[in-house]
């Protein structure tokens, strides 16, 4: 019997890779873009795209596959993945939540720290030799302040335990309010963002969130305010937000994801209220390791018939899960 075909639409974790491997499945990456001529004498024989976390998987692709049975992605976010088109044609899609929730967790609060406290600058002058020959300006105090939460999944909760052990006060927004959570709701992005000194992002991408946080948001968040964003680039009007910090609307940003990336834009590299760092929410090995196993558990399990651990919401519901 031939080994099941699987397509790589992204340069995956060696760790995906491996489990892959493992597996004993047929691997062809990124065949598509390599050699579409060979593609397209194999692609009948695919039957799982293996994808990471902001792979695009268009309609278009998802059309020339007809033995397709799923789409595995190593991440959270599955918004690059055209999930009507999944649907219509009967694809499950699963994602790896879970997982990773703590290390998202624990950057989002080295963010806050490093922006409000200035920690890379504070850094940078250390070893330009300017200790001695100039001072700090003062900081930002993180402990005690206010945390507004644009999310209020199992990152989002995650965030929030974490911030109560530094004696911060929580509050959040999301699609809908939490029963089982003692903290404020806020129904309004804006006035949950007035509220707070840190405003976090941890909701997920796609057109429903889109440019949320834009200038009326930051504009609320006032000149004492930090925005950081652990969720998606898109979450965030970026043109707007590279103005509020260009003229002191807020405070400072962490930013760990971008609208373009790897695009960032140039306005953002010379700002020192501004910490960057390039989507490593889940960069560690044991996330990493993690997530690739949970990627290759959903494969394995829609290719043998099963259900798999970890759907998209979207596909559990029509499963009736």
């Amino acid at each position: 019997m031939n080994a099941p075909c699987v397509l790589t639409v992204a340069s995956l974790s060696p760790y995906y890779l491996e489990g892959l491997q493992a597996m004993g499945v047929e691997v062809l990456d990124r065949l598509h873009e390599r050699d579409p001529e060979a593609f397209a004498r194999q692609a009948h024989r695919i039957r799982a795209v293996a994808a990471a976390g902001d792979s695009l998987v268009p309609a278009a692709l998802i059309a020339q596959l007809p033995a397709l049975e799923v789409i595995s992605v190593m991440g959270v976010g599955y918004d690059g993945v055209d999930l009507p088109a999944a649907l219509e044609r009967g694809v499950c899609v699963g994602h790896t939540p879970g997982v990773l929730n703590d290390d998202v967790a624990d950057l989002a609060l080295a963010l806050m720290l490093a922006v409000s406290r200035g920690i890379v600058g504070a850094d940078a002058h250390v070893r330009a030799g300017r200790w001695h020959t100039a001072g700090r300006p003062l900081q930002r105090k993180m402990s005690g302040a206010r945390l507004g939460l644009v999310g209020m999944g199992r990152i989002g909760r995650a965030i929030a335990q974490r911030a109560l052990a530094f004696g911060m006060q929580v509050a959040y927004t999301s699609r809908q309010q939490k029963v089982d959570l003692p903290w404020a709701f806020y129904a309004d992005v804006a006035e949950l963002a007035a509220w707070s000194d840190f405003l976090v992002l941890i909701t997920p991408g796609g057109a429903g969130t889109r440019h949320l946080v834009d200038a009326r948001v930051l504009a609320a968040l006032g000149p004492k305010g930090y925005l950081i964003n652990v969720a998606r680039g898109s979450v965030v009007d970026e043109a707007a937000l590279v103005q509020a910090l260009a003229n002191g609307t807020i405070a400072g940003a962490g930013l760990d994801v971008f609208e373009r990336e790897p695009a960032v834009p140039e306005a953002l590299w010379s700002m020192e209220q501004v910490v960057l760092t390039p989507h490593i929410g889940s960069a560690t090995h044991e996330t990493r390791q993690a997530m690739a196993a949970l990627a290759c558990d959903n494969l394995r399990a829609r290719l043998a018939g099963q259900a798999m651990p970890t759907p998209v919401p979207e596909c559990a519901q029509r499963a009736g899960r």
